[in-house]
């Protein structure tokens, strides 16, 4: 018998644990199904749309998260040098143009697989992470669309750190 036909019980859904922490942190939230949580999550530079997803076949809980900026057909190919550019600095999860809506997402996933179940400290760094990583560069999808900057010279002014005080 192989590994993969060891069957595992699954305790519980790992989406009620999303749904707990966001209770906890009095996130406001909303359970559209029951392997679906979505949440809206202020940030810096904008608001963030989160939806967690359960993916049963795969043992997965997917984040996906986006933020309001259309990208029209004139900078989309600018958009796509500009995500090779951001996903070669993000270590976790990825930076993706979904093409039905023409809008940025990230994306990531947390494998359970086993039947292993999502802690709270895990949910709260998936979500965190990827907020920070959207926090990093939404400026730079922001030049490369409503500025017509080069994907390049947007990396280089998002990644642009001063050393040192005037």
């Amino acid at each position: 018998m192989s590994l993969m036909e060891i069957q595992f019980e699954r305790q519980s859904n790992p989406v009620d644990m999303i749904e707990f922490v966001a209770a906890t942190n009095d996130w406001s939230f909303e359970r559209s199904g029951e392997d679906e949580i979505a949440m809206t999550v202020e940030g810096h530079w904008a608001d963030y749309h989160v939806s967690f997803s359960w993916m049963e076949e795969y043992e997965a809980l997917h984040l996906a998260c986006a933020f309001d900026i259309r990208v029209p057909d004139a900078r989309v190919n600018e958009i796509i040098r500009l995500l090779s550019h951001v996903n070669g600095q993000v270590l976790m999860g990825h930076f993706d143009l979904w093409r039905n809506e023409d809008v940025v997402i990230f994306r990531q996933s947390l494998l359970l697989a086993g039947g292993a179940e999502p802690t709270n400290q895990q949910v709260e760094v998936l979500l965190s992470s990827a907020i920070d990583a959207c926090e990093a560069y939404f400026q730079a999808f922001q030049f490369v669309v409503w500025s017509g900057m080069e994907a390049k010279a947007a990396m280089d002014a998002v990644l642009f750190q001063t050393v040192g005080e005037a």
